[in-house]
């Protein structure tokens, strides 16, 4: 309640505000136009005081955007004259009233200056009107990418003033329009989850006040976000170094291979081999000397001559 209450406030001073900055300078310019201050799409009827009878009334007007408007009405023939005006701007006739200028719901290209000149038999008189086109914003309230409340104030003059509940810091930008409109966007960067997690967005503007609530911090989505980034950064590395490992091996594998052929190992002759091989032939002889013996032994007994064997 106490928000809305100095948003409400601070409306007002600014409108108040607006006006007297206007005012000053027009009479410091030495106009003394009156100020006249409608929102787009409302509509108005600008009159014309006079004094004595009126012969002809004439309004000049000098918008902002486009050219240079006249109406002309004159008494005596009850004939009207336009020029370059557009339809939303003419003339509006009331029983016991001299004519006066009705602007139907009224566009920020109709502001500019209006003047009135009648023509009547006590002189000519003269009423400047110094027309102001307020253009309340479009409000919108939203959640960014990262989790964070933009409110935008779209197509507002003057300008929309934003803030927000609780306060915290924020950035805001502006981008002007070519029909004079400023768009504003702000965006609330302070977000602590230990308070809350829901915003407010107050606009303050001379057309009015407004305001949108928004739970969007802390984020899901963001921590998702992060948990996504971070397997993707997982699986990017994995097959970096997997193809640099294919690399290495198929680098590795194109150069010729060059079998060493095993030294030539000399068989080892053992002392048990060489005993193996005399031990034939030992026994050979000594089988031999045995028979040797024998004979002579027999040929010594029968007093034989050695030459000769028994029974020769």
């Amino acid at each position: 309640m106490k928000a809305g209450t100095n948003m409400k406030i601070a409306g007002k001073t600014m409108y108040v505000f607006v006006l007297l900055t206007i005012t000053m300078v027009m009479r410091l310019a030495g106009n003394t136009s009156s100020v006249l201050v409608m929102t787009v799409g409302n509509s108005s009827v600008l009159t014309c005081p006079l004094k004595g009878n009126m012969t002809m009334l004439t309004w000049k007007i000098m918008p902002k955007a486009g050219g240079p408007c006249t109406l002309v009405y004159r008494v005596d023939t009850n004939v009207t004259h336009r020029t370059t005006c557009s339809d939303n701007i003419n003339w509006t006739f009331r029983a016991g009233l001299p004519p006066a200028l009705e602007i139907r719901q009224v566009g920020t290209a109709q502001e500019g200056n209006y003047s009135c000149e009648a023509a009547t038999t006590e002189g000519n008189f003269v009423t400047r009107y110094h027309l102001i086109v307020l253009a309340p914003p479009r409000l919108s309230l939203s959640c960014d990418e990262q989790g964070s409340p933009v409110c935008e104030a779209a197509a507002g003059k003057p300008p929309a003033q934003l803030s927000w509940v609780p306060e915290g810091s924020s950035t805001a930008e502006e981008k002007c329009h070519d029909n004079g409109t400023v768009t504003v966007l702000s965006k609330f960067t302070a977000c602590s989850t230990s308070v809350t997690n829901v915003t407010t967005c107050m606009v303050s503007h001379p057309a009015g006040n407004w305001s949108q609530t928004i739970a969007c911090c802390p984020s899901e989505k963001t921590n998702t976000n992060i948990f996504l980034y971070a397997c993707i950064i997982t699986c990017v590395l994995v097959i970096i170094t997997l193809l640099a490992v294919i690399y290495y091996f198929s680098l590795h594998s194109d150069r010729p291979c060059h079998k060493t052929k095993p030294p030539e190992i000399a068989p080892v002759h053992s002392q048990q081999d060489d005993t193996m091989e005399v031990e034939p032939y030992t026994t050979y002889v000594q089988k031999e000397n045995v028979i040797y013996n024998s004979v002579s032994d027999l040929t010594v007994g029968q007093n034989l001559p050695q030459d000769q064997c028994p029974g020769t």
